[in-house]
């Protein structure tokens, strides 16, 4: 069973952390124009392999990178505008989102990149939302290649002054440059959002290193300080890592404990035990399996999540099995965050809603499209009869997300197009 966290109390009420609702993507490798609406605290994206879900996935990567290590970084990374860009496409790459903080409006972050002379430039950014249901939206933040406008305070309207303040360079993001500072309150709560995020390039082998002692808060991308994790949680949220082990032993019976110990040269060494043996074994000769859950434990129980978090298939090295209840701490961790979850897997999306799946696929261009679940004709009467998503999915009443048959557009149990 997934672990439940008492949600932190605001006034009585539970705690809630921004929520994206909307995302726009124009130019971005194979995503020529997509748009995914109505976006769940936990979303799947499903397809077959090339069909875009990874490219989908690397978009937040790219805007979280942007933000943690710069533009021109993330840009250079991906091979610039010759691999980022969409083939034969003139415009700017562009991203947009819509999400919801509480007590707020629906806002809208958009940011479009260009490369002029080989280096990346925000050749557009702005920052808006739209008080009450008439009127236009009302921007606070707009900003083109470096030049542009922002209001201080925390509630803008119409009469508020924005305020010349160009930046340094074009290649700079205004929100993260002016969320730094304390008079841009609503500028820094979207900066702090999305520095926030956590995107997983998780790694089974660099969970088995033996990295310096001492207490790490969070995991980071990789999972190399997995060790030091389990010492944070041990010295100062013993239960929730107690409830973690149990819920490890649930899916791994013979588990006993796990162990970070610092040792004498100073590094920390990670152990588990088996029930049946007096002496651990070092993580770095564990199955593959039992750290990845282990890690994925850690993740979705965080005392203080990410407010997004990001994981490309998860079934691998895990037993099919094991997956349903990992969908499960999932959703359980979609209560304080956002979680967003590329999978192959069957078992995973049985324990999905129509609603929350993404399925993505190639058009007759080779860009990618996408549609949702629900809105695939015949799946929610299946459902309604009984069947499981995933199943659904395997046996092919989808009509799109088999790599063995078409990637066109969804078509009913009759074949008749959508």
């Amino acid at each position: 069973m997934a672990i439940r966290k008492r949600m932190e109390l605001v006034d009585g009420r539970p705690r809630r952390q921004a929520h994206i609702t909307y995302l726009r993507v124009e130019n971005f490798r194979a995503l020529r124009k997509i748009e995914l609406r109505e976006i769940t605290p936990l979303t799947a994206l499903l397809g077959p392999n090339g069909s875009g879900k990874s490219t989908v996935f690397d978009v937040f990567a790219f805007l979280s990178e942007c933000f943690e290590f710069g533009l021109r970084r993330a840009w250079d990374r991906r091979g610039r505008a010759k691999e980022l860009k969409t083939r034969g496409s003139d415009g700017p790459i562009v991203i947009e989102i819509k999400y919801r903080e509480a007590d707020y409006p629906l806002i809208t972050y958009h940011l479009a990149v260009d490369e002029r002379n080989g280096a990346p430039v925000v050749a557009e950014e702005w920052l808006q939302w739209k008080r009450g249901s008439h009127g236009k939206p009302f921007r606070f933040l707009d900003y083109r290649a470096g030049n542009g406008k922002a209001v201080s305070g925390d509630l803008p309207d119409e009469q508020d002054k924005r305020i010349d303040i160009p930046l340094k360079s074009p290649d700079l993001i205004a929100v993260n440059a002016l969320g730094q500072f304390a008079e841009h309150p609503r500028v820094a709560a979207l900066r702090d959002f999305i520095t926030g995020w956590y995107v997983s390039y998780f790694s089974v082998d660099n969970t088995r290193g033996q990295p310096e002692a001492g207490p790490q808060e969070r995991l980071s991308r990789t999972g190399d300080n997995l060790a030091n994790v389990i010492q944070y949680l041990g010295e100062q949220h013993s239960g929730q890592l107690q409830a973690i082990f149990r819920s490890l032993r649930d899916r791994v019976p013979r588990v006993e404990s796990v162990l970070a110990e610092a040792m004498a040269d100073g590094r920390l060494l990670l152990s588990i035990k088996d029930a049946p043996f007096d002496n651990p074994i070092l993580a770095r000769f564990a199955s593959d399996g039992t750290l990845k859950m282990l890690a994925y434990l850690v993740l979705l129980n965080d005392p203080a999540p990410p407010p997004f978090i990001g994981i490309e298939e998860p079934e691998n090295f895990l037993h099919p099995r094991l997956l349903y209840g990992l969908a499960e701490e999932c959703r359980s961790a979609s209560e304080r965050g956002q979680l967003l979850v590329t999978s192959h897997s069957p078992f995973f999306l049985n324990a999905m809603r129509p609603e929350e799946v993404r399925v993505l696929y190639r058009d007759d261009d080779g860009y990618s499209r996408v549609t949702t679940a629900s809105d695939i004709p015949g799946v929610r009467e299946l459902m309604a009869e009984g069947g499981q998503l995933g199943h659904l999915w395997l046996e092919g009443h989808f009509g799109v997300g088999d790599p063995l048959t078409n990637h066109g557009a969804p078509v009913s149990r009759a074949g008749a197009a959508a």
